[in-house]
């Protein structure tokens, strides 16, 4: 799923766009400023609702401006898109998708809500805030997150994550758990970690 952020000072116009942007597939996290983007995030396209965030956005961000007629030159210095209101939503769209051809999003992410992981850069991240994850524990959440509505045996999660070949006396897999459950619940992502009795575990993103 695509991940967009949004920033549009207008409430009106922010609350349609999101509701319309998430409602086309795109994951969208929505802010009424630039100012209040974070700045850990790594969208695959960020929809500015002013000039004066690009001042705010990182370098390497793919970025559509929404504004002003007047400012379209100066904004195209930056931004990588500009369009004018009052624009068609469908308009908007296109122009996300023509963007992310050509800068496409990164396969190594895994984004669920508002969970980050980057296996690439071995990075997780919730709403643009780092959690500290040491590789096994990496391993063991990019298991869980790459199918997140299906239980993982304990079997499973040793032989793919530890490279057992069969099953043997450990609690590593309840040790890696336990560890991973109390850093997203630090992150804000509380109970994200299920332990289903008697079976293995799975990701439960808080509804």
């Amino acid at each position: 799923m695509t991940a967009l952020l949004l920033a549009e000072p207008e409430p009106a116009m922010r609350g349609f766009l999101e509701r319309q942007l998430r409602s086309d597939g795109f994951d969208v996290l929505a802010f009424p400023s630039s100012t209040a983007l974070p700045r850990a995030a790594d969208p695959d396209v960020l929809v500015l609702g002013d000039l004066q965030g690009l001042d705010h956005v990182a370098p390497d961000w793919p970025v559509i401006v929404l504004g002003d007629r007047d400012d379209a030159v100066r904004a195209l210095e930056r931004a990588d898109d500009y369009l004018v209101r009052p624009f068609a939503y469908e308009e908007l769209v296109a122009r996300i998708h023509a963007l992310l051809r050509r800068c496409p999003p990164r396969r190594d992410r895994l984004r669920i809500g508002p969970l980050t992981i980057d296996r690439g850069a071995r990075r997780v991240v919730v709403e643009g805030h780092d959690v500290p994850i040491s590789q096994k524990e990496l391993a063991f959440l990019v298991k869980l997150a790459s199918d997140p509505d299906r239980v993982f045996t304990r079997e499973q999660l040793l032989r793919d994550v530890w490279g057992y070949r069969a099953w043997a006396p450990t609690r590593t897999v309840e040790s890696h758990a336990s560890r991973v459950r109390c850093k997203l619940a630090a992150a804000g992502l509380d109970g994200w970690i299920v332990n289903v009795w008697g079976v293995g575990y799975k990701l439960r993103p808080a509804s």
